[in-house]
């Protein structure tokens, strides 16, 4: 059964991995010498994640999706209490991670390895969170979930739009942000180099 609402999460799934692994390559090739360019995409980059997947995606898994699959297959109460506790701690994350770069940016290379090592963590944080919702919770919601349930989350999950998954159009509120993301950022998310 291929549900829209599923269609939605892996799409928005796949916008955030590649965004990830393209923060992973302008971090590792480090700001050069366009040290402004560098630290506004990651600056643009990193508010798209506290944007789009912290105050969209996140909630409704926490609070529509996750819910119905652990009253209907209890086994997946470890791992959704897992996910939600991540969900709980991603928009603290990602805050602190712009606070970091910030701290780079104004402050100097002696700021540095601190975002460094918080940026890869965050990024193998999310990368996992993402693996555990797709390998484990998602099946188990294919087998348990009603079509009514279904019909409920395809309608929420339809809401989200997120420009970047490719499938909508843009939100003109967010031209600025999607123009400079992807002009700048590398491939897979963006066209600079």
């Amino acid at each position: 059964m291929s549900r829209e609402s599923l269609r939605i999460i892996h799409d928005e799934h796949d916008a955030l991995s590649a965004m990830l692994r393209s923060i992973g390559m302008v971090v590792d090739r480090g700001p050069g010498k366009e040290p402004e360019s560098f630290f506004d995409v990651l600056r643009a980059m990193l508010f798209y994640i506290d944007e789009f997947p912290e105050r969209l995606h996140h909630t409704k898994e926490s609070e529509l999706l996750f819910p119905r699959v652990v009253r209907l297959a209890p086994e997946t109460s470890e791992a959704i209490a897992q996910l939600d506790r991540d969900h709980a701690r991603g928009e603290s994350a990602v805050r602190e991670l712009q606070h970091l770069l910030l701290a780079w940016e104004l402050i100097g290379d002696s700021r540095r390895v601190a975002f460094d090592a918080a940026a890869k963590a965050y990024l193998s944080f999310y990368l996992e969170h993402m693996r555990l919702e797709e390998t484990v919770i998602l099946p188990v919601a294919q087998k348990v979930l009603s079509a009514a349930d279904w019909d409920e989350l395809d309608a929420a999950f339809a809401t989200n739009c997120d420009p970047l998954t490719g499938k909508y159009p843009r939100d003109p509120a967010y031209d600025r942000l999607f123009t400079r993301i992807v002009s700048r950022a590398p491939a897979p998310i963006g066209l600079g180099d």
